[in-house]
């Protein structure tokens, strides 16, 4: 489970890590879909509005038949480049420099520090979206009647999903969800909530004395 809210979390850090669009044009739609320029500009305008959040996520593991096998949750917060996430049994501290992983139920805490060139790294986010057209395609797919975008992205080398999709509110750019989809047909489904504004930079520093008494693993 640790692996999967990893990767919820990144990939909402990676949209944060986007730069902005000019979104002057009105978005237009047709029967076949989008350009990949309307793709874009819905992931910019969520990156927008994901730049300083906290939020609840939920995420659901579905097998092959869509049948639930697993719930989890957890709050994530970031801000400019640095973030948080506490779960039931593990945190994640990162400030913008080294990331601690802290595993409450073993007592350990790991610290590395961030890797600063390889772009696919899902915990370093502005690296990866400094070479994003080279590592995804993005594709609107379709506006629902209740005015959530759905945009897909495709990895374009080989990883252990074949597609992300997005559901974006296209009127504010919120990010409502995110499913990914593997290869044999089971997905993780991430519904985000309870949106808000990211707390002060204080949260994202890590605190040794909160954590006394557990091992820590220093691989800088």
């Amino acid at each position: 489970m640790r692996k999967t809210l990893i990767a919820a979390l990144a990939l909402t850090l990676a949209l944060a890590a986007t730069p902005a669009l000019r979104l002057g044009a009105q978005i237009t739609h047709n029967a076949q879909g989008a350009t990949d320029a309307t793709a874009t500009a819905l992931l910019n305008k969520a990156a927008e509005k994901l730049k300083n959040v906290s939020f609840t996520v939920t995420m659901t593991a579905l097998d092959s038949q869509k049948k639930p096998l697993s719930t989890q949750r957890a709050q994530v917060s970031y801000r400019n480049g640095k973030y948080r996430m506490v779960a039931a049994d593990q945190e994640i501290v990162c400030n913008g420099t080294d990331v601690w992983h802290i595993n409450k139920s073993a007592r350990e805490v790991t610290v590395s520090p961030v890797p600063p060139d390889d772009d696919m790294n899902l915990l370093n986010p502005s690296a990866m979206m400094a070479n994003y057209n080279k590592n995804f395609r993005a594709k609107y797919i379709r506006t629902d009647d209740d005015g959530t975008a759905i945009v897909d992205m495709q990895p374009r080398t080989a990883r252990s999903f074949h597609k992300l999709r997005l559901a974006i509110d296209e009127k504010s750019g919120r990010l409502k969800r995110l499913e990914v989809h593997k290869y044999d047909s089971s997905r993780e489904v991430y519904e985000f909530s309870n949106h808000s504004h990211a707390p002060a930079a204080s949260t994202y520093c890590y605190d040794a004395a909160a954590h006394a008494g557990m091992e820590l693993i220093d691989m800088r």
